[in-house]
């Protein structure tokens, strides 16, 4: 597949590319689903602290992949990128101190934390391929 077919142009810039069609975006979708769902149950004061503290920080990690998709360069959408690789880690410290609190039982804990530690590694590796001008596919 040439540069331009797969969404890169020799000069480095990027054609708008759907999100939808990304393997991390999908996972990161499906965490934040998680999250949502999983927050549900926290108790009714933490609705404005600890409950929307983890729906931002996991609904900006497919967020910033998206906003990334429009960006017109590679070093941009890697930006992008980097900023959803830091909401993971908000929201990893944001499950394990739900766990502490009591609000997210041990397996579910260790479910979601393996997903947000994949989703990390494979933002890591296309931010990579995304600054040597890569498309993953």
């Amino acid at each position: 597949m040439s540069d331009e077919q797969n969404g890169i142009g020799l000069s480095g810039r990027n054609r708008i590319k759907d999100f939808r069609t990304l393997k991390v975006w999908e996972k990161a979708h499906a965490l934040t689903l998680s999250v949502y769902k999983v927050t549900a149950s926290f108790p009714r004061e933490e609705l404005f602290g600890l409950t929307s503290q983890m729906r931002r920080s996991s609904s900006s990690i497919p967020t910033n992949i998206a906003e990334g998709c429009g960006a017109n360069t590679d070093p941009e959408f890697a930006r992008f990128c980097q900023i959803a690789v830091r909401s993971t880690c908000e929201l990893e410290y944001q499950l394990l101190l739900s766990r502490d609190l009591g609000y997210l039982p041990p397996p579910n804990h260790g479910e979601m934390e393996s997903s947000v530690i994949e989703v990390r590694r494979m933002l890591i590796a296309f931010v990579q391929k995304l600054r040597k001008n890569e498309f993953p596919t």
